[in-house]
């Protein structure tokens, strides 16, 4: 389901635990980040647990959210610039996720009020140095995957990537080492030819379905109605509904047609008669 407006604005929002106002978009199977200008800036939390999100990014300038809740999702990308519409995020939670190298937290990086990081259950977290790297790219991080930051971890990792005229030799080995993520598509050709029929659908269905969708009072409803709009089938309901209506015109016109004969048939013996 993507992330429309009208997904937005029916979400639940509350004040939370901590008396933060949190926007609740958990398990939508939402696929991206998008429209999320339409909060106005008006949340200091933001929950997108439980969905399908691939890539932290998409986002308008929301410098007051300070806390987003991303576990159970497939973020392998987080943007490079996402500090400059997120300046003041603390809390950032992406527990079991599909980030893989060291260097694919750069974005992070930028955010220089992140206290709090959970990084639990990605492939990132079993790579040699993964914590020292982390304490060094992000040194206002106190609590790292539930674990406080001591300060002879922030030495070592001072240690390990700090060289004399700047960033270590392993700092720089690290940077360089990108992540190779596969995109739905990439490299893959377009057959001359598909054996599977094409789904097209009439401007009378479409205009059909638009006109339901302008109907529709339920969120379920609209979901289904634009899925049905974009793969070119005409809901079952639609068709029984115009099947309806196609056979009530029938009988209007059978008993139309049927009175205009009566009317001929007295008019035909009234004639008889006057001869």
């Amino acid at each position: 389901m993507k992330l429309t407006p009208e997904l937005i604005t029916r979400a639940p929002c509350y004040l939370n635990a901590v008396q933060d106002r949190e926007l609740d978009l958990r398990s939508h199977k939402i696929p991206a980040i998008e429209n999320l200008g339409v909060t106005k800036d008006l949340n200091d939390s933001l929950d997108l647990t439980d969905n399908d999100i691939r890539s932290l990014s998409n986002f308008p300038s929301l410098p007051r959210l300070k806390c987003m809740l991303l576990s159970n999702n497939r973020i392998s990308k987080i943007d490079p610039n996402l500090s400059q519409y997120l300046p003041n995020l603390t809390t950032v939670v992406l527990t079991n996720n599909a980030i893989t190298e060291l260097s694919d937290l750069d974005g992070l990086a930028g955010c220089k009020s992140i206290e709090v990081l959970s990084l639990l259950d990605n492939p990132v977290t079993k790579k040699k140095y993964y914590r020292e790297w982390v304490i060094w790219k992000l040194p206002s991080v106190r609590v790292l995957d539930f674990d406080r930051v001591k300060k002879k971890e922030r030495d070592e990792a001072n240690k390990l990537f700090e060289g004399k005229a700047g960033p270590s030799a392993l700092a720089e080995s690290i940077a360089a080492t990108k992540s190779s993520t596969f995109e739905p598509g990439e490299g893959v050709p377009l057959p001359l030819k598909s054996s599977v029929p094409t789904l097209t659908m009439s401007k009378e269905d479409q205009d059909k379905i638009k006109a339901a969708l302008a109907k529709a009072t339920t969120l379920d409803e609209i979901t289904k109605l634009e899925r049905a709009l974009k793969e070119g089938k005409i809901p079952s309901y639609l068709k029984e509904q115009d099947s309806t209506s196609s056979n009530k015109t029938k009988k209007q016109r059978l008993a139309a047609g049927g009175s205009e004969q009566e009317e001929e048939e007295e008019e035909e013996e009234e004639d008889v008669d006057m001869q």
